[in-house]
């Protein structure tokens, strides 16, 4: 979801208003989109006991099945990840996806999308169908505990479901780990990118907004995770210079919208998507209520929004 103008506007108030524009923004979406290393295994992992949704399962396997019929397999993992980032064209946008009742668990649904889910199904899908191909549908719990354990490796710091705060919320924090662990490679500084030091807080200075850090102890993580993100530093293409880089953005690519709201580093995420020699965002936006591609190019889409700055680049590693 994007940060709204307003919200920005309300930003030069200094007042009351925009606190609370900032913590309801927060409610709707979280900037943390929500990891043990991958261990390796002969075959797929042992199934879990309990089986997904059936229109969960019913999609997941119509879309390998696809991406097998068109050779996926055989491609560069940003060429699959375009091409089935595709097949989602028009999947309901649906905010706060992960927010489920109960304890942190790993959250399957194709259904509905958010900016980061969208994001990250795209990249385990196409992990999946390149490691593993379409034979293993035809055993759905070895299928669904192979996905299971791919989307976790994405979406949980060192591939690890341990709690609220061991989702990677900042997406900053999500390129860093998933580098770190060989699975994407942060190209912003070889794309013209520049420092940003601006303080990563916004969850520990918004803590009302987040059902979980009512608990002391997940706020102290949080802000551990917050402390280590500004120790490490980030970059970014800043707005003007995207037209620039665009050249070395290929299709595939994880585009990461930088915020201009106070201690937030990413408002928005998508794929980049060449279309008729124009770069384009492939996302799932709050305007539009769906999956969409973008109507006009990468670079303006991003000068033309008043809470978003610039990009970062990720670009998936091939499995």
């Amino acid at each position: 979801m994007e940060i709204p103008d307003l919200i920005v506007r309300g930003r030069a108030l200094f007042g009351p208003v925009a606190v609370v524009l900032l913590v309801a923004t927060a409610i709707v979406w979280s900037p943390f989109e929500a990891h043990r290393p991958p261990v390796p295994v002969a075959g797929v992992p042992a199934a879990p006991p309990a089986t997904w949704a059936e229109e969960d399962w019913a999609i997941f396997s119509e879309k390998v099945a696809w991406a097998a019929s068109e050779g996926l397999d055989t491609l560069p993992v940003g060429d699959a990840m375009a091409a089935l980032g595709r097949t989602f064209v028009g999947t309901d946008y649906v905010p706060q996806t992960l927010e489920v009742e109960g304890p942190e668990a790993l959250v399957i649904n194709f259904r509905g999308l958010d900016c980061v889910t969208y994001v990250e199904n795209v990249f385990a899908l196409s992990r999946f169908v390149l490691t593993y191909g379409p034979e293993v549908i035809a055993d759905r719990p070895a299928a669904e505990a192979a996905y299971a354990t791919l989307l976790s490796e994405i979406r949980y710091r060192d591939g690890v479901i341990d709690g609220y705060p061991s989702r990677l919320h900042y997406f900053t924090d999500w390129i860093g780990d998933n580098a770190r662990r060989g699975l994407v490679q942060d190209v912003t500084q070889e794309l013209g990118g520049m420092r940003d030091d601006e303080p990563i807080d916004f969850m520990t200075t918004n803590t009302d907004a987040y059902r979980q850090l009512s608990e002391p102890a997940n706020v102290a993580m949080v802000r551990a995770a917050e402390e280590a993100l500004n120790a490490r530093g980030r970059s970014y293409v800043p707005e003007q210079r995207i037209d620039a880089a665009a050249a070395g953005i290929r299709d595939g690519d994880i585009i990461a919208a930088t915020s201009t709201v106070a201690g937030l580093d990413v408002a928005h995420t998508g794929l980049a998507l060449w279309v008729d020699g124009t770069l384009r965002m492939m996302h799932a936006p709050l305007v539009g209520d769906s999956v969409q591609i973008s109507e006009i190019p990468l670079a303006a889409r991003i000068q033309g929004i008043a809470g978003q700055d610039g990009i970062i680049v990720a670009r998936p590693v091939a499995p």
